[in-house]
This record gives structure tokens, sequence and C-alpha cells, in this order.
């Protein structure tokens, strides 16, 4: 997985590219951490980039949420296509998401 995060009004927006698994769990919580220093309304996961997600990304996605209502945050996921759409699908994270196209 790789990242990069934007600020900006009140939004942090950061885009996942690459294959988003177990192995990615420590340098995501290290992400959560450093988003929530910026202090935003919104967290918005732009997942377009993102090839391929397993069921521990799926998790991870969750952890996002659960520290965004620590703080009373929005978290959006963005972008989803291919694998990744369906795998969030599957998993009715429409439910617990904002999902945007």
């Amino acid at each position: 997985m790789n990242y990069k995060t934007e600020c900006a009004n009140g939004t942090t927006t950061v885009e996942l590219g690459g294959r988003f698994t177990f192995g990615d769990h420590s340098s995501f919580r290290k992400l959560i951490e450093e988003i929530r220093t910026h202090g935003s309304s919104t967290y918005v996961l732009d997942v377009a980039a993102v090839e391929f997600i397993d069921s521990a990304g799926l998790g991870m996605l969750l952890l996002a949420r659960d520290e965004g209502e620590k703080t009373n945050t929005t978290v959006v996921i963005r972008g989803a296509q291919g694998q990744v759409k369906r795998m969030l699908e599957v998993a009715r994270f429409d439910t617990l998401f904002k999902l945007e196209n």
C-alpha cells in the first residue's frame, strides 16, 4: 500500500494505492495517527488506485471509522472499483460508510 495525504477546508483526503492487505496494518495505523493530528471534520479515503483489498484491509477501514467516531469525524470511502468495490458491497460497507464514486 502506498498513500498520499492532503488537507484542505476541514477535509483530509488520503489517496491509497496498490494492494491493501494484512501486511499494511502497521503503516495504516501510523497513517491514522498522522491524519488525526490534522483535526479535520471529514476523512476521505480515496481507494480508486487500490487494485486489491483483503479482509484485513476491510478491517483497517473499520479501524479508521472507529477512530473517526471518537472525534466525531465523518469517514468517506471514494472511488472504489473492480475487486475493491465488490468487497465493499459484499461486506455491506454502504451501511457503515458514506461511499462515493
